[in-house]
């Protein structure tokens, strides 16, 4: 199976805040940027693996800050490391309110997705080709990763 680069599925997406997005509290409710993540982390996995796939496992989904209604979330998903069938990509949240500039980086989590073949049961996926230092930090730390998720079992 041929490889694909990491900048081939990369993706930016985002998202302007409304009310509907808010909690009892009145910031966004962090459900919804977790499900944005979740939805980023899909598409740069099929885009990899060229298939459907399904999240495994979330790693660390921790908000340094908060996001306000009215901010525009922007989230930056890469794939850090590719398995036999499963992939983790990294995602970026950025909270920017629109009239200073403002951006504050609210949180990074890792997705493990699991590519799926036509009946549902997991698929092999294309190697990963990294193309530069940040690919590679980012697969080295990856393997980090993979390697305490099979230690906690």
């Amino acid at each position: 199976m041929e490889g694909k680069p990491a900048s081939a599925s990369r993706l930016e997406m985002a998202q302007m805040m409304t009310p509907l997005d808010a909690n009892a509290a009145g910031n966004v409710h962090g459900g919804n940027i977790m499900k944005l993540a979740d939805s980023a982390s899909g598409v740069v996995a099929i885009r990899h693996s060229g298939r459907n796939c399904v999240t495994a496992t979330v790693d660390r989904f921790e908000f340094h800050a908060p996001v306000y209604v009215g901010n525009l979330v922007t989230l930056y998903a890469s794939l850090n490391y590719v398995g036999r069938t499963s992939m983790e990509v990294g995602v970026r949240v950025e909270a920017e309110d629109l009239r200073t500039g403002k951006r504050t980086h609210t949180n990074t989590s890792y997705f493990v997705m699991v590519a799926l073949d036509d009946n549902g049961r997991p698929a092999e996926v294309p190697p990963l080709i990294l193309e530069n230092e940040e690919d590679r930090r980012r697969n080295a730390e990856a393997q980090q990763r993979v390697q305490a998720r099979k230690r906690q079992g």
